[in-house]
């Protein structure tokens, strides 16, 4: 296995061990603190050697870590474990050097599994290539509906080391985990977990769409409960197939058409249970209302349908899965309706960084003036092209990249009108704002569904959703 030889999760005696910590940053800092004061002989090494690290550097020093800056690839003498930030590639020197010398590579997560009491809280787990963040949030206003105490944590909000390790004593922990964390969680067992979808992405960190489907498919190992996957999405119930579960554990569906048995879906606007009812061949239990899941696009329906599966899972009644769809308010940038003007609305979908996602909030509208491009990464345009063009107005482009949409566009939907904004400075958000509102009419929805990263022109996704919404706004008022 590629995250160490050692799998079991027996206790690891900490005090006296030499453990090295692979990166700052986020994960790495309370890492070494954690171990630390556990009695372990700590020593980070970092590749990179700028202001903050030497800030984190000194801060962990004057505690007495060792820490060693401009060299994370030499394996420090008489390591014991390592434990890395999750975005370290499984290809570095200092990993080669470990799996030769036999020695264990554990991510945070792994940390913070071995870490947990006897009395631990239960993880519900969420992984996919989008949507686990909303999913995320959503489980855990159900389980808190159902008076349950409970956070979102893991790759979002509360880190899982504060989770396990702080004073607040909670039931069950809605965690979020990425591929990178997977890969380096190799005795991770959750009570149960869900793959909500597959698509390529981070394929250069893993090597390959099959190393990145299979780190995604840990999440299902030794699952207790219940597997959930996406009957749209083969790949995920395969993952399933290929897990190995505890005795009595279900694979359980989720749909946006009717569900069959051991399935979640949706019959005349209700979505309903027929994985966790008596006589499931039989009877179905309705959970909420359609219009109870914020927003109601249906990729966020399917969000909703794989929160609520691994809620009752656990055991949460069905009325907690309503009261906890309409407690829930997605974060920003995630397909948010922004304003109406003139009888077109506006959303802000930033959020959609890659052509999966994009794709998604592109299904959810019928007649679209689409804003898209940026920086790419190495994605192909053609699917997302074709899928979509029936449902294409107009299209605004902007960034770095946006010829490949504009050549996409050219093979898979040649009538639908182009606009190819030639710059890629941050005022470039208003004057596509500006063209969008040009070429819309009302019933129209102007999106912002790029398809790609934003660095090229913005810091995040978050300020690119910002520009976005200013500028609706200054055309609006």
């Amino acid at each position: 296995m590629g995250s160490g030889q050692v799998t079991s999760s027996e206790p690891f005696e900490f005090q006296g061990k030499h453990v090295t910590v692979a990166g700052l940053g986020v994960s790495g800092v309370p890492a070494a603190k954690v171990l630390h004061g556990l009695g372990a002989h700590v020593t980070v090494v970092n590749d990179g050697d700028d202001a903050r690290a030497r800030a984190q550097a000194a801060e962990l020093e004057a505690l007495g870590i060792t820490v060693r800056l401009g060299d994370g690839a030499t394996l420090p003498e008489g390591t014991d474990l390592i434990v890395t930030a999750p975005g370290w590639k499984p290809d570095k020197p200092l990993f080669a050097a470990a799996h030769e010398a036999g020695i264990d590579i554990w991510g945070d997560v792994e940390l913070a599994w071995r870490l947990r009491g006897p009395d631990a809280a239960p993880w519900l787990a969420v992984t996919g290539t989008n949507g686990k963040t909303t999913t995320v949030q959503m489980l855990a206003s159900i389980l808190k509906a159902a008076g349950l105490r409970t956070a979102a944590v893991g790759n979002i909000g509360v880190s899982l080391l504060d989770a396990v390790l702080g004073e607040e004593q909670y039931d069950v922990l809605a965690v979020e985990l990425s591929s990178y964390q997977l890969h380096w969680a190799p005795s991770l067992r959750a009570h149960s977990a869900v793959v909500l979808n597959l698509a390529p992405d981070h394929l250069d960190w893993h090597g390959s769409m099959e190393a990145y489907a299979a780190d995604k498919g840990r999440i299902y190992e030794g699952n207790r409960v219940a597997c959930v996957y996406n009957v749209a999405d083969k790949a995920t119930e395969d993952l399933v197939r290929e897990a190995d579960v505890e005795e009595g554990c279900r694979a359980v569906g989720f749909t946006l058409g009717t569900p069959g048995p051991s399935q979640l879906g949706v019959v005349d606007g209700i979505l309903v249970d027929r994985a966790f009812v008596e006589n499931r061949q039989k009877n179905a239990q309705e959970l909420a209302e359609v219009s109870d899941v914020n927003p109601p696009a249906p990729h966020n329906i399917a969000n909703a349908l794989a929160a609520a599966a691994l809620a009752r899972a656990y055991g949460v009644p069905a009325a907690a899965v309503r009261d906890g769809l309409r407690a829930f308010t997605p974060d920003a940038h995630r397909i948010a309706h922004v304003a109406d003007v003139d009888g077109v609305a506006y959303v802000d979908d930033s959020k959609a960084t890659n052509t999966h996602a994009a794709q998604a909030s592109l299904a959810a509208y019928d007649s679209i003036v689409w804003i898209a491009g940026g920086l790419a990464k190495g994605a192909t345009f053609d699917e997302l092209v074709a899928k979509s063009a029936e449902r294409l107005r107009a299209v605004v482009l902007i960034g770095a990249d946006r010829a490949l949409i504009r050549e996409a566009l050219v093979r898979h939907a040649p009538e639908v009108p182009v606009v190819d904004l030639d710059r890629t400075d941050t005022g470039a958000m208003l004057a596509a704002v500006q063209e969008a509102r040009r070429l819309a009419v009302a019933g129209d929805t102007v999106l912002l569904a790029p398809a790609c990263a934003s660095m090229d022109m913005f810091a995040n996704y978050n300020k690119r959703g910002d520009a976005f919404a200013d500028a609706v706004r200054e055309r609006g008022a």
